[in-house]
């Protein structure tokens, strides 16, 4: 196929001449109409979706139920602000959310337009409710990009560069197996040296505990290279912060809305969070936000935060249809299952191409380590002009994270394009 065509040209041309040279395209694709995994671009070529997005259409592009959702719903209302006044779909979908919290007891949402927001809320609101004024964040780690989510972000330089100072009291720590150490942990220490850090050196040498308000984790690095942390390294975060009066919020942007095979990632370590952060795959493409707090946490006053268009009624019932058919279609189950054929598949490839250095994941959250960014890029590129969609992560890794509802004879398509790439991309 000819990439770009003539009318994705047109449109590249045009998008030069206008919009913001901040915009980081990853290659020239130009979606024009997509149905579940499948997309189409403006010049009627095919594609195999494994970006859902970058973990948003979490029901497949333009799921007939949540479709008739929203245009159900844009025939009643559309906009009035949740802030001011009482809107009923918000406080319905306030309610969903509580039945499928990771959290014990009572919890209450707070809607936003973007995951970005859920992280600013979170931080105010860990701040307000602690009276304490320090953050802990992970290096390796991507929170967003607005002032605040971009001080907890440390995945990137460039992410941060050129807009200091940034939010103060923000710290950073190794995140899990602590790879990224200068002298990465043997692997055969007791105990987790990345928890040791923070306790033994951070919080003794920095920053008192009792002045940290919240300590912010992904359950598994998203950008950062979809890493999944060691068994009971969650719970060890989880018993620190407790030692200490510390929230723990979970940055579920990515990870979460069944991406890893349950609903939270945060629940195959059997933790729960303060503070649960949610966006992305939450309204199916619709821009929307949650940050979710356990009741005794979530005790700021009226005005203290709001949102004109946080809670938007068309995407409040994108997000409700999307609960729906997660439930209704087994879409946890099948992440679980489909994503268990894509990681055996590729470690399969690796088995005969040395290229691929690991494999890792959960659910249809997949890691894809290459030996290096260069070669990252260029199977990134090559998939995309073989009519296969996925995107780098990371330091040196290629990422798949398709729909919930991706099939099985998707994925070995999928495993069967992506071991070609691999074949005569990067090994020729």
């Amino acid at each position: 196929m000819e990439l770009p065509g003539p009318k994705a040209r047109e449109v590249l041309e045009r998008d030069g001449r206008t919009t913001s040279p901040s915009l980081p395209r990853a290659y020239p694709f130009v979606p024009a109409r997509g149905a579940g995994s499948v997309i189409e671009d403006v010049d009627g070529n095919v594609f195999l979706d494994l970006n859902a997005g970058i973990a948003v259409t979490s029901t497949g592009h333009c799921h007939p139920t949540v479709v008739e959702a929203i245009q159900r719903q844009a025939a009643e209302l559309i906009h009035y602000s949740a802030s001011d006044f009482y809107l009923p779909i918000y406080s319905e979908l306030a309610e969903r959310l509580a039945e499928v919290a990771p959290m014990a007891g009572g919890v209450r949402s707070f809607l936003t337009n973007s995951g970005t927001e859920a992280v600013e809320a979170g931080i105010k609101l860990a701040r307000w409710s602690t009276g304490r004024q320090y953050v802990i964040a992970f290096y390796g780690a991507f929170h967003g990009r607005s002032y605040g989510s971009v001080s907890l972000t440390a995945s990137k330089a460039k992410y941060r560069a050129g807009f200091g100072p940034l939010l103060p009291g923000v710290l950073h720590a190794h995140y899990g197996d602590g790879r990224d150490m200068a002298v990465p942990p043997r692997g055969d220490e007791e105990g987790f040296p990345t928890i040791d850090h923070i306790e033994g050196l951070l919080m003794e040498r920095i920053v008192a505990p009792e002045e940290v308000a919240a300590i912010v984790v992904e359950p598994v690095l998203g950008e950062g290279g979809y890493i999944v942390p060691p068994e009971g390294w969650l719970r060890a975060l989880r018993d620190l912060c407790d030692r200490h009066g510390i929230l723990l919020i979970a940055d579920e942007v990515q990870s979460g809305m069944g991406r890893t095979g349950k609903m939270w990632a945060i629940e195959h370590a059997g933790v729960e969070p303060d503070i649960l952060l949610s966006g992305k795959g939450i309204a199916s493409g619709m821009p929307l936000g949650a940050m979710i707090a356990k009741e005794t946490v979530m005790t700021w006053t009226a005005g203290t935060h709001g949102s004109t268009y946080g809670g938007n009624p068309l995407a409040c019932a994108a997000a409700i249809a999307t609960l729906d058919v997660i439930r209704d279609e087994e879409l946890l189950e099948n992440a679980a299952k489909v994503g268990d054929v894509l990681r055996n598949g590729l470690r399969d490839v690796q088995s005969r191409h040395d290229v691929i250095r690991e494999v890792r994941g959960l659910g249809l959250m997949i890691g894809i380590e290459l030996p290096d960014h260069d070669t990252a890029a260029a199977v990134e590129r090559s998939t995309f002009e073989r009519g296969l969609l996925m995107l780098g992560c990371g330091d040196a890794s290629i990422r798949m994270s398709p729909a919930l509802g991706f099939r099985e004879d998707q994925a070995r398509v999928a495993l069967e394009l992506f071991e070609e790439v691999v074949a005569e991309t990067v090994e020729r």
